[in-house]
């Protein structure tokens, strides 16, 4: 897999995630946060463009995606993803150029590694950068570390500094290991219903159900994103049980709805099912 299929594996599994029902997201059913689906398929094709060059640093490839994101629709749609799915463009064409890395599931969560764990302060530069130009909702200032300030630390170091509250800084911190866990439960859906669609509303749902969900967490506290949380559990039980998956969209729509009426998205949890469609195109 070169670097042109490699960015053209980032567009197709964003748009994949677009085709997929998630209850509170934007998706082919329905807009919603004043944000549209073609804000999005926008976004993957400009950041299509530069995520999977080759010969760039990690924190360089997140800056130029999201730099390319504000240039295409000029709001903050892709942040989450371009986060983790850098690393994982990283290690694919990191393996491209050394025979000793492999393309199985454990090799490549060993380059993954590699490439988070040789992190520079260069690269948290950048990334703090990206962040404040995507200006995330519910970002603030703190003590150690500040994204407002110039970096201090490594990416890692950084990203471990806060992995107990933000999923997607976790997946620096823990190796990937929910996005990696996340891939094993989407390709038991897949095998179960052969529908790609399906298979990611499941997975996003595993998500949602599993974690906290860092935007919400970030916008309105962890109370509301335990209740969040408490709701898609009980939706993800039912779902996984669906002898045809499509006979539950009805009560998947009324949840998308009420959450919406809410102001409530889970972002992070769209975030984290877009990282695990691209690992499980890139085995």
């Amino acid at each position: 897999m070169n670097s042109f299929e490699l960015a053209n594996a980032f567009k197709a599994v964003c748009i994949a995630e677009l085709e997929a029902l998630k209850p509170g997201n934007v998706h082919i059913f329905a807009d919603g946060h004043g944000m549209t689906v073609q804000d999005f398929i926008a976004s993957a094709e400009a950041v299509s463009e530069v995520i999977a060059k080759p010969d760039l640093g990690l924190g360089e490839r997140i800056l130029l995606s999201v730099q390319a994101t504000q240039n295409a629709v000029n709001m903050n749609t892709n942040l989450g993803m371009v986060l983790l799915c850098a690393p994982l463009i990283q290690a694919k064409l990191n393996s491209l150029n050394s025979s000793a890395m492999v393309g199985a599931s454990t090799g490549l969560q060993a380059n993954v590694h590699a490439v988070i764990s040789g992190t520079s302060i260069e690269d948290a530069e950048a990334c703090f950068a990206a962040i404040r130009l995507a200006n995330p909702a519910g970002l603030g200032a703190t003590e150690a570390h500040d994204v407002h300030k110039p970096a201090d630390c490594t990416l890692l170091q950084a990203m471990q500094l806060v992995a107990n509250q933000d999923s997607i800084a976790r997946q620096y911190a823990n190796n990937f290991a929910d996005v990696f866990d996340g891939l094993a439960y989407y390709q038991k859906v897949l095998a179960q219903w052969q529908r790609p669609a399906w298979a990611a509303t499941a997975l996003y749902l595993h998500f949602l159900s599993s974690f906290l969900d860092s935007h919400i967490v970030r916008k309105y506290g962890e109370t509301i994103a335990k209740l969040v949380q408490n709701e898609a559990v009980e939706h993800a039980v039912e779902f996984d049980k669906a002898f045809n998956p499509k006979n539950y969209q009805s009560a998947l729509m009324i949840f998308d709805a009420a959450l919406k009426k809410r102001g409530l998205n889970p972002g992070t949890s769209a975030d984290l099912t877009v990282a695990t469609l691209l690992l499980h195109a890139l085995m």
